[in-house]
């Protein structure tokens, strides 16, 4: 058995919920599938009329596949390397030449681990900070999926009520592709598109409505 966060919006907020369900080992497509599935059907177990779509390249949704950061770019660069390229630490950073290695190079990086504590991020001129937590990925995740995938696509969201990932473990990382989508998802409920926020602005928007 396993358990996993799993994102909605209510009330205004976007929010998490951890559930339980069988997971199948091991690293093939089948297995990480079966446990999409697996969390899938908790998810609808616990909520009638819940409509999950995974948000990775393991997804059996070709929506969930397109949103997978995996394939989604920002002005050309993936989000990994933007998301490395980015951190500024108390002694160095950021390191603006992890934009142009591969994206597992840039995240291995040995600078990223010596460059003492991590401050904050600088992208394209602009400060984001550590705190709300995510804001910097979520920021980046949404701006590349507004450049990446077509109006239409986008509309689809719309369609689905939580949003997973059943890659991320919370024990490892904070970011996660399936928060980002329920922001979307809740900027859609509210605006009916993804609003061109200057950085100010998200910064204050995802202070206010994620919840988690």
């Amino acid at each position: 058995m396993a358990i996993r966060p799993v994102y909605s919006t209510s009330n205004g907020k976007v929010i998490k919920n951890e559930y339980e369900f069988q997971w199948f080992a091991g690293f093939s497509l089948a297995q990480k599938q079966r446990s999409i599935v697996a969390l899938h059907n908790a998810v609808k177990t616990a909520n009638k009329k819940a409509t999950p779509l995974e948000i990775s390249t393991k997804g059996i949704i070709d929506l969930g596949v397109k949103l997978s950061a995996f394939n989604l770019k920002l002005n050309g660069y993936t989000l990994e390397n933007i998301f490395q390229s980015s951190k500024v630490f108390s002694n160095g950073g950021p390191y603006r030449d992890l934009l142009d290695v591969s994206p597992k190079e840039s995240k291995r990086d040995d600078r990223l681990y010596i460059s003492g504590a991590l401050l904050g991020f600088n992208y394209s001129g602009i400060d984001f900070p550590l705190e709300p937590k995510t804001v910097f990925y979520d920021y980046i995740y949404i701006n590349a999926v507004k450049q990446t995938l077509l109006p239409e696509e986008i509309e689809k969201i719309k369609g689905y009520t939580h949003f997973t990932d059943i890659e991320f473990n919370p024990q490892r990382s904070i970011n996660t592709q399936a928060k980002s989508v329920a922001i979307i998802r809740l900027m859609l409920e509210l605006y009916n598109e993804i609003p061109s926020f200057d950085v100010s602005d998200f910064i204050r928007f995802h202070s206010e409505v994620v919840k988690c």
